[in-house]
């Protein structure tokens, strides 16, 4: 899917107010500090009001009167209103900085804690760029909206009142002039919401896109620079950056206009009436103190009469910021025991199997089906119909074709995905009715693609078990045949950069596996563990996983038969259906699409001429399955494979024995 095609949603008609009383149970813990620097602010704001009456007062008074003293008294009357509204808009400041600081730092680890428990089918649609535009950009909006436009609404909608109040005190037809303009204000500021409003939805959608580019940009370095696509992924950045521009441009041309009406009418309503009150003072209707003190308070008012543009501006971005926040916070997170998903699973009850003890019965699939919540009704589902049981300390081998749903069938197993249909039990136990926590400590996961993360080598295997030490991160290390990581500049205390990219493919593979392995787990399923290795290394993580799977039940994915002799018996995954169980050898006697898997000669289906000689070099497989069986002596297997391979005239020796590979990367 394309990097907008969740983040950009058309927004919808919404009330800003309504999307910002949505932060109030973030904010209700520092209410109070908060109302109390609204009120410190009210009472700073006001004092410039009371600064026009003093100076109405020093005109009518000791100026007319000639009275220096007055005077002096007068301007150390300013002097101590200015200091003390100074003092009070710092106090402000001081009251909401720290706290606004937690009520961010709070949001964001609500949200990085809900993206942890947000099912893998919300983070398969979204970007992850927009998800760090929220987190980051979205929520510097949102604090500064709390620190500033949310107070100064507030205060600058109770100075204008009181300050109109003491203007109709002063001289009621002058006040009425001043008043003309806010009716159009008020309609200039109605039409400016709801066109700035789209804008900025748009704005900071395009910021999230940008964002995924330069992250995949960034992560994606050495395959860019690999073909040579720098200049191509420049243009892509380029194009959304010259998009995000002009939306901004946008932005501020709605900004710029508003901004403009809001300071010119006032300003006329002003001019009118100091034209007006002149000619009342020369008429003697209105003494020359109270034109200066009406005209002072005038200007007292022009600040928060033409801020309004501008905390409106950023009340919208805000309102914006905040509907974005809440799109992620309002994602359902994954059923977590005690439930079935929403896509109506059926119940099959807890009784415990027949025949069996529930307490060790192992794992088993009954009437799984899976279908992805985005796929067309019309599309059959990933897999339908999975009936397996995987007997207590028993290892089974998942093959089958690409696409054949493998993967997909094992990420239900730790709840990665929810089984449409059907129920998975771990010993007798539904998973379902298992919170993820019990479920995850029973049960290890190692992915084909192995995902280290920005952390040391022994943290990063140590992720694997709860309380591990030094002695389960040595066996760990011992099985996955990761000793290389005692040869790292600081051995296990060696940061592998982000992703691990500091390491080689099968490294990272490596360490992988030794964290699946780490805490011991009574189930463990591992996809494709090897596939990054080469023959010597694969040989002796094979020989090392023997001995752990004796004591596990275990469920892996393989894509060679070098892989498949771990197990005790394999499965057979067709179209999303087990198409067949058995024994290694009892599978390459009786089914050919196994033979044709395991010899690699063609997919099945293909047909062509190629269908005998693929049979014949399954035959090959065979033999060297069983010499490999008896003994783990790689070389046997190798020999026996290069003599069914002679029979079979179709594979290497390597490939129709264990089926390794030099050096797969695949």
């Amino acid at each position: 899917m394309s990097a907008t095609s969740e983040g950009t949603k058309e927004p919808h008609r919404r009330s800003a107010v309504r999307s910002l009383l949505r932060l109030w149970p973030y904010v209700r813990p520092v209410r109070a500090r908060l109302f109390t620097a609204a009120g410190v602010a009210i009472v700073a704001s006001c004092l410039s009001l009371v600064i026009a009456l003093v100076l109405k007062w020093l005109v009518d008074g000791p100026v007319a009167d000639r009275d220096p003293g007055g005077v002096w008294l007068g301007g150390a009357l300013l002097l101590g209103l200015g200091l003390a509204e100074a003092l009070l808009f710092g106090l402000r400041r001081w009251l909401v900085a720290r706290p606004l600081a937690g009520v961010e730092a709070a949001m964001r680890a609500d949200l990085y804690r809900h993206l942890q428990r947000l099912p893998v089918s919300f983070h398969d649609r979204w970007p992850s760029g927009q998800l760090l535009s929220r987190a980051t950009t979205d929520l510097m909006l949102l604090r500064l909206f709390l620190a500033f436009p949310m107070t100064f609404l507030v205060v600058n909608g109770a100075t204008i009142v009181v300050g109109f109040a003491i203007l109709l005190a002063q001289d009621w037809t002058l006040g009425l002039v001043l008043l003309v303009p806010a009716v159009p204000l008020l309609i200039l500021c109605s039409l400016f919401e709801a066109r700035y409003s789209a804008v900025a939805r748009t704005a900071q959608d395009q910021v999230g896109d940008l964002t995924t580019v330069v992250e995949e940009g960034v992560l994606g370095i050495r395959v860019i620079k690999g073909f040579g696509r720098h200049r191509a992924q420049a243009r892509a950045f380029h194009s959304l950056s010259h998009r995000l521009r002009a939306t901004e441009l946008r932005k501020a041309r709605l900004l710029a206009t508003l901004w403009a009406l809001i300071m010119t009418l006032p300003e006329l309503a002003i001019g009118a009436a100091l034209v007006l009150g002149t000619v009342r003072v020369a008429d003697g209707d209105m003494s020359a103190g109270t034109l200066v003190g009406f005209l002072s308070t005038a200007l007292a008012l022009r600040w928060p009469v033409e801020s309004i543009g501008f905390l409106i501006a950023i009340s919208q971005d805000a309102a914006t910021a905040a509907d974005r926040y809440f799109e992620v916070m309002d994602e359902p997170r994954a059923a977590d025991g005690d439930r079935r998903p929403s896509g109506g699973a059926k119940t099959l009850g807890d009784a415990k199997p027949p025949g069996g003890d529930g307490a060790r019965d192992g794992l088993r699939f009954e009437g799984v089906e899976f279908r992805y919540a985005d796929a067309p009704e019309e599309e059959p589902p990933v897999l339908r119909g999975i009936d397996l049981h995987i007997r207590q300390g028993e290892s089974m081998a998942l093959v089958g074709t690409t696409g054949s749903g493998k993967t997909t069938l094992t990420a239900l197993v730790p709840r990665l995905h929810e089984a449409t249909g059907g129920r998975i039990t771990v010993d007798g136990r539904d998973i379902t009715a298992m919170s993820r926590d019990e479920l995850r400590a029973l049960v290890s996961v190692a992915f084909e693609e192995p995902t280290l993360f920005s952390a040391t080598a022994g943290e990063n295997v140590l992720m694997g078990t709860a309380d591990g030490g030094p002695e389960d991160l040595s066996r760990a290390l011992a099985v996955a045949q990761a000793g290389f990581v005692h040869t790292l500049p600081e051995g296990t205390d060696t940061e592998v950069g982000e992703q691990g990219l500091s390491l080689s493919g099968g490294q990272r593979q490596r360490l992988a596996l030794a964290r699946a392995v780490a805490g011991r787990p009574r189930f463990l399923v591992l996809d494709d563990p090897l596939s990054a290795l080469d023959v010597h290394t694969e040989a002796l993580v094979e020989a090392a996983l023997r001995e752990v799977l004796t004591d596990t039940t275990a469920l892996i994915v393989a894509h060679r038969p070098s892989t498949v002799l771990l197990a005790d018996r394999v499965a057979l995954l067709s179209e999303g259906r087990i198409a067949a169980v058995g024994t290694h050898q009892e599978l390459l006697r009786e089914s050919a699409e196994y033979r044709l898997l395991m010899s690699g000669a063609a997919e099945p289906g293909t047909g062509g001429d190629d269908a005998p000689t693929a049979t014949e070099a399954g035959t090959g497989a065979l033999a060297a399955a069983e010499a490999g069986t008896h003994g783990n002596d790689a070389s046997t297997a190798t020999e026996a494979g290069a003599s069914g391979a002679a029979e079979g005239n179709a594979l290497t020796a390597a490939e129709a024995g264990l089926g390794r590979e030099g050096d797969s990367t695949r």
